[in-house]
């Protein structure tokens, strides 16, 4: 239980240690935040796309189909 206390207090302190060091510089930080939350933008949309663009695809053609004879003949 000591060895376990002592490596939790360990863990902690080198996190504090490492957000000490990003807190002060603050630039970098700054564009390492914008840069993991465009990237996590990215990845959100590229899912999306991947999940319900075949489905949207047939949806769109669906409707189209319904829509065709309904249209006036062309001129």
């Amino acid at each position: 239980r000591n060895i376990m206390n002592t490596m939790l207090a360990n863990i902690y302190f080198a996190m504090q240690t490492v957000g000490n060091k990003i807190r002060r510089d603050e630039k970098g930080a700054t564009a390492v935040e914008y840069g993991i939350m465009v990237a996590g933008i990215a990845v959100v949309v590229m899912a999306a796309v991947f999940l319900i663009g075949t489905r949207l695809d047939t949806m769109f053609d669906n409707v189209g189909t319904q829509l065709l004879p309904a249209a006036p003949p062309a001129t």
